[in-house]
């Protein structure tokens, strides 16, 4: 059923006129914008990293490599708040996992060739996923995917590498508060995307128990304590809803 959906999504897409074409100019303009917008922000992960106490060469290896703005913030926050390796890394890879999801979906929006999905994969991103998303038909989708992915992944190393280097001139990081572009930017694109009530209240939840269990737990665990939230709240929702089916049967009797 989940394959018949996803196909007929795609058709759906590739329906041309009737699905709403976008000219291929608009994409690129919209994917450039987003690429250019969040790749600045490399900057002051660069600053920040360098900052905590990481190299300039570990610093640019994580951007390189790892490539997923939160979970770079989330590491070097945790290592220079005095966390454990493990468990800083460990928050990381936690917060990178939505991206498995978000490949999972794209698979089959873009549906590229073997060959070159090891290489799409390093760029499926919340910002990349979002562009993506966003277009009517298949085409539109790889070159929103593409245009956001490589303007995004080249300016981002690139400010990094620029905030490495001037770490020094600016001096403390948190004076500045640079050391919260990264989280802000990934709240602004993650807050349009909470429409159920559900997704809200996984989302205020997870807040709760990170900034709840920040004072009292090692750096770094207060992020993976936040992980918590969906299952807890998708089992009070999976009882409010058993709940209602049963009063609703015992009303039918």
């Amino acid at each position: 059923m989940a394959e018949q959906i996803a196909s007929d999504d795609i058709r759906t897409r590739e329906g041309g006129e009737e699905a709403g074409s976008k000219p291929d100019s608009a994409v690129v303009r919209d994917a450039l914008g987003v690429g250019i917008a969040v790749g600045l922000s490399g900057f002051a992960f660069g600053v920040t990293s360098a900052g905590g106490g990481l190299t300039l060469l570990q610093t640019c290896a994580l951007s390189l490599l790892v490539f997923t703005g939160a979970s770079q913030f989330a590491l070097v926050g945790a290592l220079a708040a005095g966390g454990n390796p493990l468990t800083a890394a460990a928050g990381a890879f936690f917060l990178g996992v939505r991206n498995t999801f978000y490949g999972l979906r794209l698979s089959q929006l873009l549906a590229l060739p073997r060959a070159v999905r090891p290489f799409a994969a390093q760029w499926v991103i919340d910002e990349t996923t979002a562009v993506t998303l966003a277009q009517p038909t298949r085409r539109a989708a790889r070159i929103g995917f593409t245009v956001t992915g490589l303007t995004l992944y080249a300016l981002w190393n690139l400010t990094t590498l620029l905030g490495a280097l001037g770490a020094k001139a600016i001096g403390d990081t948190e004076a500045w508060g640079l050391d919260a572009a990264g989280p802000a930017v990934f709240l602004a694109l993650l807050a349009p995307m909470l429409k159920s009530t559900v997704e809200r209240a996984v989302a205020a939840l997870a807040v709760l128990l990170g900034l709840g269990l920040l004072p009292v737990l090692p750096a770094g665990v207060p992020v993976l304590a936040a992980a918590l939230a969906a299952p807890i709240a998708l089992y009070v929702e999976g009882r409010r809803q058993n709940g209602t089916r049963n009063d609703a049967q015992e009303e039918d009797r």
